[in-house]
């Protein structure tokens, strides 16, 4: 008798464990949504505030394994702390937006040659590799998925790859997506294009020096839908741009994929990562959102 309900005890914790665990996972997510029951309210959570910290993930994440530029790589995200992502769409040969940032498969996928030069059909089959080339069991997402997935959860920021402008704009108009879906645009004119289109879609605006800010100063564009990236590193000359686009109410971004997060060490990049927002920028941009999460706790 003993043995048996020593057995069952074990049973039961078994039991108890298993059904906590995704339960867990659903609650961190939840947690850990950004959801926006319109633009203003979007607009209002993006304006600029004095130590506010934000999670960008660079192509989602290459953390755990995951592959770059996947739904499941945001998820794992998002398990962890909120978080926007920047995610890069090209076109296949017949004309769908899916989600791999090189021109080329060979890197991210078990396919090679150029994307444009496969049908979406085709590239289904394809599986997609971590960061160290290990083949995954997971899939090429298409933007449609991703930005169906996306509602409700998070923001995505959509680079500026393939794609025409004209197309993205469609693609966005289509799932009226104006409060989860962003646009990086690399100069004026692109993003007059996207707010000719929908005024009140936003921008991740490329602003690297003064000239840049002098041309989107005379420009005439508003000031309240879009964040600013400035560049890849800490330097003497963000701090005008901190000054001048902070009392616009504007969050500048730096993104650490090509500089910190090269650093060997957890520790190095920890301290950057942390020497970042300290310098004045709002929003970091980084391949490791969830050791950035950690470091800035």
């Amino acid at each position: 008798m003993p043995k048996l309900l020593s057995m069952k005890r074990i049973i039961q914790t078994i039991v108890v464990a298993l059904l906590l665990m995704p339960v867990t996972n659903i609650y961190a997510q939840k947690k850990n949504k950004l959801h926006f029951k319109d633009i203003g309210e979007m607009y209002t959570y993006f304006t600029y505030a004095k130590d506010k910290k934000i999670i960008s993930g660079h192509r989602g994440t290459i953390e755990n394994g995951l592959p770059e530029n996947s739904i499941i790589s945001m998820k794992e995200v998002l398990k962890h702390t909120p978080a926007i992502f920047e995610v890069d769409p090209r076109l296949t040969k017949d004309g769908v937006a899916v989600m791999v940032h090189d021109a080329t498969l060979d890197r991210t996928t078990t396919g090679t040659g150029k994307v444009s030069d496969y049908t979406w059909k085709e590239l289904k089959k394809l599986r997609l590799k971590d960061a160290q080339g290990n083949i995954t069991k997971y899939r090429i997402n298409t933007l449609d998925e991703m930005i169906k997935w996306a509602k409700g959860k998070t923001i995505l920021n959509l680079d500026k790859k393939d794609l025409p402008l004209e197309t993205t704009a469609d693609i966005i108009r289509k799932h009226n997506a104006y409060n989860w879906v962003w646009v990086t645009v690399h100069n004026v004119d692109q993003a007059k294009f996207y707010l000719d289109k929908n005024p009140n879609q936003y921008l991740s605006m490329h602003i690297k020096d003064q000239a840049a800010l002098e041309k989107f100063k005379q420009s005439g564009l508003p000031y309240n839908r879009m964040i600013v990236y400035i560049g890849p590193d800490i330097k003497q000359s963000n701090q005008d741009m901190y000054n001048f686009l902070s009392e616009k109410g504007v969050m500048c971004m730096i993104s650490s994929a090509p500089t910190y997060d090269k650093l060997q060490t957890l520790e190095e990049r920890a301290q950057k990562y942390r020497d970042v927002f300290a310098d004045g920028a709002n929003i970091l941009e980084s391949d490791f959102p969830i050791e950035v999460s950690k470091a800035i706790k």
